[in-house]
């Protein structure tokens, strides 16, 4: 049987080639004491729009009142009219660019979330997700609460507004160390914008300089584009405050040793960017280097899947003393693939988004090389693709280990039995995808590119559950969890 053939007994998604990517979080950005503190917020969501492309949001205060402005769709369609803008009038702003895990985005889940509070107005962005937000917003409305939307950020709102701190930082305060799992989030009230850290690091956030004005963000991206200094980063379990007298910082957990995500590193931040003082771009050519060492491979050619393999697929070429070449063409003028009416015009919609570069791998024997693998369907089609671009062998390395464990993090994984890698075995996954031969990134190689000690199983410096299943948090909604209710605990922010 050839490999081409051996596809045939697992199902597969023909109709959309993005369907097995991993999906973005979201993305945060505040500045305080700006006079362009709205048309800066747009810029810097422009920069952080891969963490999130289904909805976009700005909150400003002018001194008395607070401005919002709250869009479906992508930044540049929402906010690059003067006009929008000019609403947004004031020195301080906060913005949030989202994607929602499951259901449909709609306008009153979009970010920034506001509310009128004991002391003034209260406005809230947030990227992550809330481990037991489930569990407070069933005993909040419980008790009395009115949710708007159906987010696990409201929570937070609702958790201010109910403290009986005299401080309104010490009601921030008392109200985030309720919560649970990952988050970073950046908030606006009258005087102040604030921006906090989960205890453990494990969603990333910046603080900047620019003109003399602090800013917060989710990556370094967001402060290059608008010409900022990048300052630190805020610390685990660190809160800051900051107004006209300056920046004040704040521990809300007990001190602990950060455990980061390390899917910043493999997919979800920019390769420009630098998280927790780490190149993304550098961190993902040594994935390709240790890829390379670990699974070498007899070819003609590194063709990287893009355009998140690109960096690796580099690495792995310079480690082999290989030809790289752009095998695969990737459109970025195409949205959501529409659904086509019958076969042969679906597979035709394939091509929307990525075609193959004929004469790179006709005649070659070829090594994709791609981030990660999740269900597994947009390898089957790419493997397909190069075969019948004419490459004789298609060989398929990835620059992660495999994804065993769903995420409950922010990370848009699908449930445990939907992960390729949790139901199948290394030959099974081969035969299923069609390759020639297919290898994974160990956990040690991913340790390693990251330039760390071996993983200390005892107390891993990354949060890397998808591959190892050890959560570094509680999962109390998960443990009281039925169906209906886990869907909606991974509408993650």
């Amino acid at each position: 049987m050839s490999a081409s053939s051996e596809t045939g007994s697992f199902p597969t998604d023909a109709f959309d080639l993005d369907g097995d990517t991993l999906r973005e979080e979201c993305g945060v950005f505040g500045i305080h004491g700006h006079p362009d503190a709205a048309a800066i917020t747009a810029l810097g969501l422009h920069a952080l729009q891969h963490r999130g492309q289904e909805a976009a949001g700005i909150v400003s205060f002018d001194g008395s009142l607070f401005h919002l402005e709250r869009k479906l769709g992508l930044v540049g369609d929402s906010f690059s009219d003067r006009a929008t803008i000019e609403r947004l009038e004031g020195l301080s702003s906060i913005g949030h660019v989202r994607y929602s895990t499951t259901g449909e985005t709609v306008l009153r889940n979009v970010q920034p979330l506001f509310a009128e509070l004991d002391g003034g107005g209260f406005a809230v962005a947030h990227n992550g997700n809330l481990t037991n937000g489930l569990t407070l917003r069933r005993n909040l409305i419980r008790d009395g609460a009115i949710c708007q939307s159906t987010t696990d950020t409201e929570v937070i709102v609702h958790l201010v507004a109910r403290s009986r701190r005299k401080r309104f930082i010490d009601r921030f305060v008392e109200a985030i160390q309720q919560i649970e799992g990952a988050y970073s989030l950046v908030a606006l009230t009258n005087k102040k914008l604030i921006g906090a850290r989960d205890p453990l690091g494990i969603r990333p956030l910046v603080l900047g300089e620019l003109d003399g004005r602090y800013i917060l963000a989710s990556e370094t991206c967001a402060l290059d584009i608008i010409g900022a200094r990048f300052v630190r980063d805020i610390e685990n379990g660190e809160v800051v405050v900051i107004s006209d007298e300056g920046l004040e910082s704040f521990r809300f957990a007990p001190a602990c040793p950060a455990r980061p995500c390390v899917f910043e590193y493999i997919y979800f931040a920019r390769p420009d960017s630098i998280v927790n003082g780490r190149s993304v771009y550098d961190v993902r050519k040594a994935m390709g280097r240790e890829l390379a060492a670990e699974a070498p491979a007899d070819v003609d050619v590194i063709i990287p899947v893009p355009d998140s393999g690109v960096p690796a697929a580099l690495g792995f070429a310079q480690a082999s003393a290989l030809p790289y070449e752009l095998g695969i063409i990737r459109n970025h003028y195409v949205g959501r693939t529409f659904i086509q009416p019958t076969q042969s015009v679906r597979e035709l919609g394939v091509r929307l988004k990525h075609s193959a570069n004929r004469a790179a791998v006709a005649g070659k024997r070829i090594v994709l090389v791609d981030d990660s693998l999740v269900r597994g369907t947009t390898s089957v089609k790419i493997v397909r693709m190069m075969r019948e671009a004419g490459a004789t062998e298609v060989h398929f390395r990835i620059a992660s280990p495999p994804i065993t464990h769903p995420d409950f993090y922010g990370i848009d994984t699908p449930e445990k039995e939907k992960l390729l890698a949790a139901t199948h075995d290394l030959e099974e996954m081969r035969r299923y995808i069609g390759a020639d031969s297919l290898a994974f990134l160990s956990i040690e190689g991913l340790y390693r590119a990251m330039g760390d000690a071996p993983r200390n199983p005892l107390q891993p410096q990354y949060t890397d559950h998808c591959f190892t299943g050890d959560y570094p948090t509680k999962l109390t909604d998960l443990a009281v969890a039925t169906p209906r209710r886990l869907a909606v605990l991974a509408e993650a922010d």
